[in-house]
């Protein structure tokens, strides 16, 4: 069996090579005078909109089953304001059964070609059916369909019974709009912390933690 190749760690003529780069996106101090923490991922998410291949919007959600084994998978952010980070998915999947059971959760954001990352934590809670609904009639109408067809995290025999599903369930619908399942809807995470981090040469990165302090956010600068 081959061994994984893994990169060595860089050295100091790379970060040397590096440094104008990193400072050039990562050394403003400002952020660290900043009061609340959503309009500055606000602000990097649109950063990693005109950096990032795809999926700038794509985030590690970690939830816990009931027997207190945690779990992680990549979602979509589909929305974020004061009220917290959105999200949909399967009521019935593994992450809605969890989310049911252990309503609270952390998220992780990495932007690659920007070198920074931001960790969520908090609360979850169930969107509004009139949320689900507008973003639900927002999707492209095969995806709709498909929301009908998956048992999601459930055994599937193989591919052709999935296409199986598709043709009917599309079948079914044709000529007319294709309403929300009951089961597919979306949760809200509602951050009691986050974190901040940037790459900085040499691993001396920063950071920058929030944590929610009554109707305001203290803020904390971490060694790296």
């Amino acid at each position: 069996m081959t061994a994984p190749v893994i990169p060595p760690s860089p050295t100091r003529e790379e970060y040397a090579a590096d440094y104008a780069a990193a400072l050039a996106a990562n050394g403003d101090e400002s952020m660290f005078s900043l009061e609340e923490p959503i309009g500055l991922f606000v602000d990097w998410m649109a950063d990693a909109r005109g950096s990032e291949p795809n999926d700038a919007n794509a985030m590690a959600l970690a939830t816990v089953d009931a027997a207190g084994l945690p779990d992680c998978r990549i979602v979509l952010l589909k929305d974020v304001d004061a009220r917290g980070f959105t999200f949909y998915s399967n009521s019935e999947s593994a992450k809605g059964e969890q989310l049911a059971t252990q309503p609270a959760a952390a998220l992780l954001f990495h932007w690659k070609a920007l070198r920074r990352q931001v960790r969520v934590r908090g609360s979850i809670e169930p969107v509004s059916a009139a949320e689900a609904d507008a973003y639900f009639a927002s999707r492209a109408r095969e995806s709709r369909v498909g929301a009908w067809v998956s048992d999601q995290s459930r055994p599937l025999a193989d591919r052709a019974t999935l296409e199986s599903a598709v043709a009917r369930e599309t079948a079914r619908f044709e000529g007319q709009d294709v309403p929300r399942p009951a089961r597919w809807t979306g949760w809200r995470l509602v951050p009691e912390s986050l974190e901040f981090w940037r790459d900085r040469p040499f691993r001396l990165h920063d950071r920058l933690r929030f944590e929610r302090d009554g109707d305001g956010w203290s803020r904390t600068r971490l060694w790296p």
